[in-house]
């Protein structure tokens, strides 16, 4: 049965109320996962993932279907894996952060648009049994974009998209860095069925260590 004139247009007016129709719906996908990558083996008999100290350097400005510190967090527990030693691991989270603000209020010939920027930021350090420094490496990337401000959907959209791919970069530069300043401590990733085996501290690394 048709809506009265009337009753349509409350429901128009409800709607544009909400910021958002039917069709704007945005569902994110999956969370963002490393896990079919080759994952990075150190000569170290434990990895601590730890998130950031402060919480100031996890702000997340709402809407975010992906959280920045969950990215960086994943990023560590499904690439970096301990092949046996006396050292320790220590991966943290330093920042984690997704910041809007207006770029165009928008107006006759243009719609209104956000400047979003996402900073990621680990450090990963390895300490020997007596707790003196043997290596770190860190990675930091800052993406930005200016994207339109419309809709809650169209906000969403947008900042799925930043934090996927700084989560991507991120994961890029760490490896390099990671492979730059902590070379001597890499392991071959293991083949499948093959007994887990310490590695002799100084050992040199395997050519095959050093490629995906």
């Amino acid at each position: 049965m048709a809506l009265p004139r009337r009753g349509a247009l409350v429901a128009a007016l409800g709607l544009a109320a909400c910021g958002r129709t039917p069709e704007e719906a945005f569902a994110p996908g999956p969370p963002p996962s490393y896990a079919y990558l080759l994952p990075l083996r150190l000569a170290v008999g434990r990895i601590e993932v730890l998130p950031a100290a402060n919480p100031v350097a996890t702000r997340t400005m709402p809407p975010a279907p992906v959280a920045p510190a969950d990215v960086v967090r994943t990023m560590a527990e499904e690439r970096l894996q301990a092949a046996g030693g006396p050292a320790t691991a220590r991966f943290r989270t330093q920042i984690a952060t997704l910041t809007r603000e207006p770029a165009s209020g928008g107006g006759v010939f243009g719609a209104a648009t956000e400047r979003l920027n996402c900073i990621l930021r680990c450090r990963l350090e390895v300490v020997g049994e007596d707790g003196a420094p043997v290596g770190f490496a860190e990675a930091e990337v800052n993406r930005a974009s200016i994207r339109p401000a419309g809709s809650q959907a169209d906000r969403a959209r947008a900042a799925d998209e930043i934090v996927r791919q700084a989560g991507r970069d991120l994961n890029v530069e760490f490896e390099f860095q990671l492979r730059r300043n902590l070379r001597a401590l890499l392991r071959a990733p293991e083949a499948p069925g093959a007994p887990a085996e310490t590695p002799a501290e100084g050992a040199p690394t395997p050519p095959e260590a050093l490629s995906i």
